[in-house]
């Protein structure tokens, strides 16, 4: 089955994405796409393969390409694993597998995309009403891609109207360098802003004058721009 669907995969290769996807997922050397080999492939091509094979996909295989030093077979097997979690006939039994199986092989989630199409999908969804602490150990580790996946499994949360997580999560990731952090965590704070604004704003009013400006940037970004001139000059 793998060497199948390698085929048909690479039927989908388009060196002008290639070119274009090195330089959009910083692969120079010391960037954190450095070892990435990226095939060219849009993701609506990968899609159509995984509504075609994912319900027969084995998890050998599956770990195959998630294995694979191409990013886009990576990200194939993780949305093969989303599309299986979301099936109508996967047994709460299967879910956990699946949540299971990505967990063990967390270290191939290891670029912002596979990070963001697929982790509130299957981590966030498994671990509403559940007890969350592997989300704060993510969050208090040295890994970039597992402090991002920390942040955005909770847009599960947030979408069934749950704050709690995802704002001490992003105080865990305040302070950190990288910009896919910054980007991410304001990225959560807007979406708490989304479905209620008060509660985004009494947690920005001590935090905003000294958080990173990518993520006020991103947090703020829906407001009004008369309010949003306003805290990114300190004036709120």
């Amino acid at each position: 089955m793998f060497e199948q669907i390698s085929i048909e995969l690479q039927n989908y290769i388009n060196k002008t994405y290639q070119e274009s996807y090195k330089s959009f997922f910083k692969t120079k050397k010391g960037e954190y796409s450095a070892e990435d080999i990226f095939l060219g492939i849009k993701v609506p091509k990968l899609r159509k393969s995984v509504r075609k094979h994912f319900k027969t996909l084995s998890f050998e295989d599956i770990k195959k390409f998630l294995y694979s030093p191409y990013h886009e077979y990576r990200l194939f097997a993780l949305l093969v694993l989303v599309a299986k979690y979301q099936d109508k006939n996967s047994s709460k039994e299967e879910q956990k597998r699946i949540y299971d199986f990505y967990v063990e092989n967390i270290s191939q989630v290891n670029n912002w995309d596979l990070v963001d199409v697929t982790t509130s999908h299957i981590i966030g969804k498994y671990l509403y009403g559940k007890e969350k602490s592997i989300l704060y150990d993510f969050a208090n580790s040295n890994d970039l891609w597992q402090k991002r996946i920390a942040i955005v499994s909770t847009f599960y949360f947030i979408k069934q109207g749950s704050y709690e997580d995802t704002l001490n999560i992003a105080d865990i990731l305040l302070n950190d360098t990288h910009d896919l952090i910054h980007k991410a965590v304001g990225w959560a704070i807007r979406n708490v802003g989304n479905k209620n604004e008060q509660i985004m704003l009494e947690y920005l009013q001590s935090r905003y004058k000294t958080m990173p400006r990518t993520t006020l940037r991103y947090a703020i970004e829906k407001l009004d721009k008369e309010i949003r001139q306003k805290y990114l000059k300190g004036l709120i």
